[in-house]
């Protein structure tokens, strides 16, 4: 018998598309907080979303990723999804 290792695959809130966890990117609310971060770890502890670094997916969860992580979403934090994704 093979010893495979599983690869974890999460959805995307944009496109809702199944994909390796490795290949997205994690947005986080934290237990003591009421707004959500970037989590480039993705080890932080907290309510968590993931979205495709593709700008059609983020325009798409703009309107998801609130009611995913139960949070508003900063300016901010779509900022630094821009700048992640176009890296």
């Amino acid at each position: 018998m093979e010893n495979t290792k599983k690869i974890p695959e999460r959805q995307c809130v944009g496109c809702r598309a199944k994909k390796p966890k490795s290949e997205l990117i994690r947005i986080v609310r934290p237990a003591d907080s009421e707004t959500a971060e970037l989590d480039r770890t993705g080890k932080k502890s907290g309510r968590g979303a993931y979205i495709c670094p593709s700008a059609d997916c983020l325009k798409k969860a703009k309107k998801r990723l609130p009611v995913a992580l139960g949070c508003s979403i900063t300016d901010e934090v779509y900022e630094r999804l821009e700048k992640e994704i176009e890296k």
